[in-house]
């Protein structure tokens, strides 16, 4: 019991702490709040040894032309800690900043032609993304738009950070699936024609498919392209990276004096998959799983910089196969 209760209020002072961060992010003039994330991204890429060198490994095993250079490959992850860092204080911002009346400030629809037709059908949509840009983004902002969408996520160990970033996610009307915990909510969801978002890049262990991520072979969970083929549903590769004002110049809002011009997103499909392509065919899921895969790394190559490298994504491997001889029978 009293193991129980230190374990209590050890989250609580998480918790706490954590709050005080948002407090002190959302009083900040914007310029400040980014030059403080840039802080932390520094100290984090100076400090935490051990993320760096899984990222940096990663890098290089993904680029083998930038692993030539011990300095490009550096600059890289140091910029991943960067991103990441500003997209944690933007999403902090967020709720004050983006409203239904001003999102094209902050977002533009690079392939709305794309991505808007299966999401206003009756059909379901798997809505298939990675740990890129700013992913929190795309859910948050469909809920702005109206769309009743669902998104499968892990449960946080902390109760006090779980039920604040609950009501971070749901603030639009985004409903939250339990990963491990809410398939019968899952699946009613995705029968009634739901709209799921899923993260699809993490190592699924030496169960998984294999399939290819940036020329190796990679475990990835079939559970996507099942659910697909199951119920029907369509599979809509995106995700929402970064991107200059300076591109858009025509938009009518472009300032790129801002201090909020950082926090500009487009929405970006690299694939829209029908499982009926897929119908008769017995190696359906593996070459769905591979196409989904190789839109995702599609999207992570054109801003690398974005994309969460610390994933041991590469942590399992096929198993050799072993040539068998059968032994010479004895005359």
């Amino acid at each position: 019991m009293a193991k129980k209760a230190r374990r209590r209020a050890v989250d609580f002072a998480v918790y706490l702490v954590l709050r005080g961060v948002v407090a002190v992010v959302q009083m900040l003039p914007p310029r400040a709040a980014y030059a403080l994330a840039d802080s932390f991204g520094w100290a984090l890429h100076r400090f935490v040894k051990r993320r760096r060198e899984i990222a940096l490994a990663n890098v290089q095993a993904a680029f083998p032309e930038v692993a030539k250079d011990p300095r490009a490959t550096d600059q890289l992850v140091r910029g991943m800690f960067r991103h990441f860092c500003r997209a944690i204080a933007e999403l902090i911002l967020l709720p004050r900043k983006l409203h239904v009346t001003n999102w094209r400030k902050y977002l533009v629809l690079d392939h709305g032609a794309v991505t808007l037709p299966p999401l206003l059908t009756q059909r379901a949509v798997l809505v298939v993304t990675a740990h890129f840009g700013n992913w929190e983004m795309a859910g948050f902002a469909l809920g702005l738009f109206g769309f009743r969408t669902y998104a499968i996520a892990r449960v946080l160990e902390n109760p006090y950070l779980e039920r604040f970033a609950l009501k971070f996610r749901q603030a639009t009307g985004q409903t939250i699936i339990a990963k491990n915990d809410d398939f019968a909510r899952l699946t009613e969801a995705l029968r009634r024609g739901g709209k799921v978002a899923t993260l699809a890049d993490q190592d699924a262990g030496p169960r998984g498919v294999f399939v290819d991520f940036f020329g190796r072979p990679a475990s990835t969970h079939k559970a996507v392209a099942l659910m697909a083929i199951e119920f029907d549903a369509v599979m809509v590769v995106m995700g929402v990276p970064r991107v200059s004002r300076a591109d858009y110049p025509q938009r009518p809002d472009y300032d790129p004096a801002s201090e909020l011009a950082p926090l500009f997103y487009a929405v970006r499909c690299a694939d829209v998959i029908d499982p009926r392509d897929y119908a008769g065919d017995p190696n359906a899921v593996k070459a769905i799983t591979a196409r989904y895969t190789a839109a995702l790394e599609t999207l992570i190559r054109e801003h690398p910089e974005q994309y969460f490298w610390l994933h041991r994504r590469w942590k399992h491997q096929p198993k050799a196969k072993t040539a068998r001889t059968d032994e010479p029978r004895a005359a």
